[in-house]
C-alpha cells in the first residue's frame, strides 16, 4: 500500500472523491478556484490503479498558545470510496500524516472529527467544547448603559482593528487559530454576516460579535470581548433587536461566563465537544510549554503508538527538558522507574488545558504516585482551551 502526495494534475480526482464522500457538488465555474486553494494543502492519497481510493489533506496553519504561536497541521478532507472502507487505508493515511507534519515542523495537529472515538485511536484528543446559549425574547433585558458605542462592519469593510481584538482575546486561551486577513474573508464571514464592534472611545475597540439576523432569529457565531464593559455593551446591542427577533442563539467558548451577569441567567445552555488536537512533536511542545515550579523535577514516561519518535521519558525541571529514548544501534538509556506514565492523548489534553492532571489521574489515564500527580498539577498553569473556526 503506497501513500503518496497527490499532484496538481490529480486535484480533480481529489475533488471528485470529496464530492462523493461529503455529498455535495462543486459548480463548474468554482473548480479553478478550488484547485488553486489545494495548492496550499498537502494532499496525501492512496491509489488503486487509476482510482484515488482514499485521501487526506494537511493544511499548514498556526495556533495561539496564549501569547506564543505554534505551527499546526490541520487535518481535513479525510475520505474514501465505500468499496475501499475498512481496508486500513485511512489508518495508513493518518500515520503518514504524522510523519509529514513532524518533518514539516508542525508540532501539533487539529481536526474536526466525524467520530471522536475513531480519531482517539490515533492520538487526537478533545481540544475544546462549544457552548450554545438560547435566549428567548422575554429575556432580552437591557443592563446598565455603557459609555461606549457600536459600529457595524461586514466582509467588505473588515479591518485590522477587528483582527487586533481577536488576537488580544486569543491570549486568554490555548488552541485558537492564528487568522490571516484572507482567512477572515474566506472562512469567517459569509455573504450575510454582520460584525458589531464595541468602542470605549474613538480609538479603543474592546470587543465584537459576528452575527446574522434572519427569519426573526439572531445567530451570534462569535462573541469576543476583552473586558466586561464590552460584554455589557454588546449585550445591550443584542437587546436593541427585541422588536426584530424571537430568539437569540450564541456560540461561545465553554468557559465563557456569559449568562451569569444577565438579569435572568436561567437560559438554555448546551455544551458539546468540538475540535480535537494532538501533540505531534512531544519534545518540542514540552520545551515550549510554560511550566511552573521549574525547580522541582518530574519524570514523564510517554507512550505514542503511532508517532514512535515521541516514545520515551522526559525529565521536567530546572528550566529545561531532558529526554531519554532508545538509541538506534546503541544502548538503551533507562530513566528511573519513578515518574508518571501517560499516553499522547493525555499529554495533549493537559498541554492544551482541556483536562487537568488530577482529573485524568482520577479517571485512570495517568499512572504514578499521588505526590507526583500533585507536582504535575502544580506545574501546569491555569490555562483553558477554545477554538472557533472550521476547516
Amino acid at each position: 500500500m503506497l501513500v503518496r502526495e497527490v499532484t496538481e494534475a490529480e486535484y480533480l480526482e481529489s475533488m471528485k472523491l470529496s464530492e462523493y464522500a461529503f455529498q455535495y457538488k462543486v459548480p463548474v465555474e468554482s473548480i479553478p478556484a478550488r484547485e488553486e486553494a489545494l495548492k496550499n494543502h498537502k494532499v496525501l492519497g492512496i491509489w488503486d490503479e487509476n482510482t484515488l481510493a482514499a485521501k487526506l489533506h494537511i493544511i499548514p496553519l498556526s495556533i495561539y498558545m496564549k501569547d506564543a504561536v505554534w505551527k499546526m497541521g490541520g487535518i481535513a478532507g479525510v475520505a474514501t470510496y465505500p468499496e475501499y472502507r475498512r481496508t486500513g487505508y485511512v489508518k495508513s493515511l493518518m500515520i503518514e500524516s504524522l510523519k509529514q507534519m513532524y518533518d514539516d515542523n508542525q508540532i501539533v495537529s487539529l481536526l474536526h472529527p466525524f467520530d471522536i472515538g475513531f480519531y482517539r485511536k490515533y492520538g487526537w484528543e478533545i481540544l475544546s467544547d462549544k457552548k450554545r446559549v438560547t435566549i428567548e425574547k422575554i429575556n432580552l433585558k437591557f443592563l446598565e448603559p455603557q459609555q461606549g458605542f457600536i459600529k457595524r462592519y461586514s466582509k467588505d469593510t473588515h479591518n485590522e482593528e477587528i483582527e487586533r481584538i481577536y488576537q488580544q482575546f486569543c491570549s486568554q486561551y490555548t488552541g485558537m487559530l492564528k487568522r490571516e486577513t484572507d482567512w477572515w474573508k474566506r472562512s469567517v464571514y459569509d455573504d450575510h454576516s454582520q460584525l458589531a464592534v464595541y468602542y470605549r472611545s474613538k480609538n479603543e475597540a474592546l470587543g465584537y460579535m459576528l452575527y446574522e439576523v434572519k427569519e426573526h432569529k439572531m445567530e451570534v457565531q462569535e462573541f469576543v470581548v476583552i473586558d466586561h464593559e464590552a460584554r455589557i455593551g454588546l449585550w445591550n446591542f443584542i437587546c436593541q433587536h427585541d422588536s426584530m427577533v424571537n430568539t437569540v442563539t450564541m456560540e461561545l467558548a465553554s468557559q465563557d461566563p456569559f449568562s451569569y451577569f444577565l438579569l435572568q441567567p436561567n437560559v438554555k445552555q448546551e455544551i458539546v465537544p468540538y475540535f480535537m488536537a494532538r501533540v505531534v512533536d512531544a519534545e518540542e511542545c514540552l520545551k515550549r510549554f510554560p511550566f511552573l515550579h521549574e525547580n522541582e523535577s518530574l519524570f514523564l514516561h510517554l507512550e505514542d503508538s503511532h508517532a514512535p519518535w515521541n516514545n520515551g521519558s522526559y525529565l521536567l525541571g530546572n528550566g529545561e527538558i531532558k529526554v531519554f529514548k532508545e538509541k538506534t544501534g546503541g544502548q538503551c538509556v533507562h530513566p528511573p522507574k519513578k515518574g508518571i506514565q501517560l499516553n499522547i492523548n493525555a499529554l495533549s489534553a493537559i498541554l492544551f488545558g482541556y483536562k487537568r492532571p488530577m482529573e485524568l489521574y482520577e479517571m485512570g489515564y495517568l499512572k504514578g504516585s499521588k505526590n507526583e500527580i500533585k507536582l504535575f498539577e502544580k506545574k501546569i498553569p491555569p490555562i483553558k482551551s477554545a477554538f472557533f473556526d472550521f476547516f
